[in-house]
């Protein structure tokens, strides 16, 4: 069974803390069958230690929680609130949609979505998070419901989001669903 031991400059939230023992928890268990019981990671705080002729005291800066800026952006749209959306997205950030529609700004989507449909809102079933060397993937699934602009109510249509997310802001979404318009 994996034993894990962590050593951080002092500095880090709480919850910070608790995100490293959880992932590195999942990381050992996907690559040793262990069980979560059989699973122990502990997290030790040194008080100062010196690598390239530096002593450093404090950690670093702690990533957010890739999920969490996502539905906040995703919420920020939702409510049309695209001053709030744009906090969430790099300067690069582009979007792809059915038919092969791109975009890179947020105000083109929502002339876009205007022509198509009056309202819509997105009931998230699930959204799942892994990193990778660069960053985050998100996955955002459920169903949509809204109304389109022939005053036609739908929903339960499917929709599946994949966002990147790098240094904390989003780079890229692209969107599958069923709409049909």
């Amino acid at each position: 069974m994996p034993v894990i031991s962590v050593t951080l400059l002092p500095g880090y939230p709480t919850d910070v803390q608790e995100r490293l023992v959880q992932r590195l928890a999942t990381a050992a268990r996907s690559v040793i069958a262990a069980a979560p019981a059989g699973t122990t990671i502990f997290v030790n705080e040194a008080s100062t230690y010196q690598r390239d002729s530096k002593v450093f005291t404090k950690g670093g800066a702690s990533r957010s929680v890739a999920s969490e800026l996502v539905h906040s952006f995703l919420m920020s749209m939702q409510e049309r609130n695209l001053e709030k959306a744009q906090t969430f997205i790099a300067p690069h950030f582009f979007m792809c949609f059915p038919s092969g529609v791109r975009m890179t700004q947020l105000h083109e989507l929502d002339q876009w979505a205007q022509s198509r449909y009056k309202s819509i809102e997105k009931n998230f079933e699930n959204i799942d998070e892994c990193w990778t060397g660069e960053g985050a993937i998100v996955y955002c699934s459920g169903t949509l419901s809204g109304i389109f602009n022939d005053n036609k109510p739908f929903e339960k249509m499917r929709f599946i989001d994949r966002f990147e997310v790098v240094d904390g802001l989003i780079v890229r979404q692209d969107v599958w669903n069923d709409l049909r318009v």
